[in-house]
């Protein structure tokens, strides 16, 4: 029987030969273009120190959050300059060393081949043992998505641009014309389900066509934004309705960066009363320290905040079978977040936290359908955009 012929992997294969269908670099986007120079740069430093008789290493910066620090006159968080050195030939350092090219190196044929793949994809792409050894190239995808995140930010690009990406988490529906990828979109006849914001959302991929919405608002979870878009909120109100599933994904916070500094469009966030709410409000906001170094791309500074209140409690007339009772964690979590640069100094805030921890209880925004099914799309949210009554 003849033996099965077996595709080498990618990372085993000759340095420096190329993909057979990779693409001429003078027909890559611009953009591809510059990542691509980027990753190259990263590699010839490696060789340019070798060529130097000297330890082959990698300047990282430090993503903690000691290496973050507050821009109070753009109002978004930014990563400082501490970098952590990654040397191949240090024995607790090595490892992540090769990890890190391995991954840069996967970026380089992705983009050369103009193919993408999804972090999952880009774990078992790369994962392989070593020849000789028993040893793992990644032990898992935990292993492998923080190494991802490293070259990111060593090449001061984002994973979408490394043609990473991750799953597809958040909805949109509205008066927004759009086009993906070649395909013609209209917002305002997808359905229940609404447009699936992917996680490449750049203006290569997905670009603006026409929209004359006044306004975004974004709620927390497909359960609150269901109720929306039956209620068919954003055709009453002439808007777009989208929601991250919780603490949104990079797609759909890149989207509302978009929306509000292309279309010109206010953000008003709908989001549950409890530490949660408040944070995935301030990552919108002010950005997150993970994403530091992107916080331009990705931060709302204008974004405001139309609820859930801790006042709402008595305002609306709620009953104690809507509250949840806080926990130890969500106390801690709750001091921690008034002590944030961007919410200390803010009375409206520190007085809003303040309230809910003397409440003793947290609400969710689905507390609302305790009143009515659609009281919050039909009283709540028209009432806060009527008086402007939000946090900022």
């Amino acid at each position: 029987m003849a033996k099965k012929k077996v595709r080498k992997h990618a990372a085993s294969a000759t340095p420096g030969k190329a993909p057979k269908s990779k693409i001429p670099k003078s027909k890559l986007p611009a953009r591809d273009k510059k990542t691509l120079g980027s990753l190259k740069g990263m590699a010839d430093k490696v060789v340019q120190t070798a060529n130097r008789s000297r330890a082959p290493q990698l300047d990282i910066p430090s993503r903690s959050l000691s290496n973050v620090k507050f821009n109070r006159t753009q109002k978004i968080i930014e990563m400082g300059s501490n970098k952590n050195k990654r040397e191949l030939f240090n024995l607790s350092q090595a490892k992540a060393y090769m990890q890190t090219m391995l991954v840069g190196s996967g970026c380089k044929e992705l983009i050369g081949e103009q193919k993408t793949l999804s972090l999952r994809g880009m774990y078992y792409r790369l994962k392989h043992t070593i020849e000789g050894t028993k040893e793992e190239t990644f032990e898992d995808q935990s292993d492998c998505d923080p190494i991802i995140e490293d070259v990111e930010v060593s090449l001061n690009a984002l994973r979408e641009e490394l043609h990473v990406y991750a799953s597809n988490r958040g909805s949109m529906v509205g008066n927004l014309q759009l086009n993906d990828s070649g395909d013609d979109i209209d917002c305002a006849r997808m359905g229940s389900g609404g447009y699936s914001i992917p996680s490449i959302v750049e203006p290569e991929i997905v670009k603006f066509v026409k929209s004359n919405a006044k306004f975004v608002l974004h709620v927390e979870k497909d359960t609150v934004w269901r109720r929306f878009n039956e209620d068919k909120f954003w055709k009453k109100h002439n808007c777009i309705l989208t929601h991250g599933g919780g603490q949104p994904p990079r797609g759909v916070r890149r989207l509302l960066n978009r929306l509000h500094h292309e279309l010109k469009l206010p953000v008003y966030c709908l989001l549950d009363n409890d530490p949660w709410g408040y944070y995935i409000y301030s990552v919108i906001k002010q950005g997150s320290i993970n994403l530091a170094y992107e916080s331009k791309r990705m931060a709302i500074p204008k974004a405001r905040y139309i609820g859930l209140s801790s006042r709402d409690y008595e305002r609306c007339g709620l009953s104690p079978s809507a509250t949840i009772k806080l926990s130890e964690n969500d106390i801690k979590r709750a001091k921690q977040i008034a002590r944030y640069p961007w919410f200390e100094k803010k009375k409206p805030w520190q007085k809003e936290i303040d309230h809910m921890l003397k409440n003793g209880f947290k609400m969710e925004v689905e507390s609302l359908i305790s009143l009515d099914i659609s009281y919050v799309t039909e009283e709540y949210v028209p009432a806060r955009l009527q008086d402007r009554d939000f946090l900022d």
